[in-house]
């Protein structure tokens, strides 16, 4: 499960490893905050030369994980749990050590929490959207519709697709079935260009209920059919992703207005004091 976390406002890449039940967190990005350099990757190289030339044990234990690039690819990233970031923590000077332990521990305590009562993992998301200015009813669809795909994913990793490039693959395959147009081009669409900018949180409510039919649909499909491995999984998304692409284009014949909006929520908020998608 990936993330972004904040620290005093800076985004901090995340993931949560259920083998282990441990968050792991993209390490130049810790040191971006802990530091404030304007170059955290050669700062973090010419620290991580020094731990390896001092022989520490550290060094030899830290992994790597894909983690979302500025450019929206996935690429491999240096990581490091919780306990790691403690014990590298005590290399990197900064005011911020401190303020920072606290903040993973905390982290590490919600993390703990929602698994037991999964309720306040809804909370937390609830209360995050609503304090960017979100309707409670748009909030309501948006929890919904990561519900939806959370059952979707889960399904595919029990039916043997591997996570990555696959999950994007078949994603894409229900999006340009669903609306004619690929998660990418749907971003530019909406003139999204960050990576970190989620294209769900800049739907309109039709767009995510057309969301969640195209991958609850697949989801029920795959089941029936029992739908092993990439192929035929590829097969049940398209099948899945055309039952909201017809009901879509049904309600755009009926209704006279496209579905595929390129409003995105910034652009609302910049242009009307920050109200809420409608």
């Amino acid at each position: 499960m990936s993330d972004l976390k904040l620290f005093e406002d800076k985004a901090v890449r995340s993931a949560w490893n259920e083998q282990d039940d441990k968050w792991y967190f993209s390490i130049v990005d810790v040191v971006e905050v802990l530091t404030n350099s304007p170059r955290p990757r050669k700062y973090w190289n010419a620290l991580k030369t020094k731990l390896q030339n001092e022989g520490s044990e550290l060094s030899h234990k830290l992994g790597q994980l894909k983690m979302p690039a500025d450019d929206g690819k996935m690429r491999m990233t240096d990581v490091a749990n919780t306990e790691q970031l403690l014990r590298l923590i005590q290399s990197i000077p900064s005011p911020k050590a401190e303020p920072f332990k606290q903040w993973l521990a905390q982290v590490g305590a919600e993390r703990i929490a929602e698994i037991e009562n999964p309720e306040l993992a809804q909370a937390r998301i609830r209360a995050t959207y609503k304090a960017k200015g979100y309707s409670n009813e748009w909030i309501e669809k948006r929890i919904r519709g990561i519900l939806v795909r959370d059952e979707l994913t889960n399904e595919w990793k029990q039916r043997g697709v591997k996570e990555g490039k696959e999950y994007a693959i078949l994603t894409a395959e229900i999006s340009k079935a669903t609306f004619g147009i690929i998660p990418s081009d749907y971003k530019k669409l909406k003139g999204l260009t960050k990576a970190n900018e989620n294209l769900r949180d800049h739907m309109t409510d039709l767009e995510l209920i057309f969301s969640m039919l195209g991958e609850a649909s697949t989801t029920e499909i795959a089941k029936n059919r029992d739908a092993k491995g990439f192929d035929e999984n590829h097969t049940a998304a398209k099948a899945g992703g055309s039952v909201a692409g017809k009901a879509r284009k049904d309600l755009e014949q009926k209704s006279g207005k496209k579905i595929v909006s390129n409003q995105n929520f910034k652009a609302l908020t910049e242009k009307s004091d920050k109200k809420t998608l409608k």
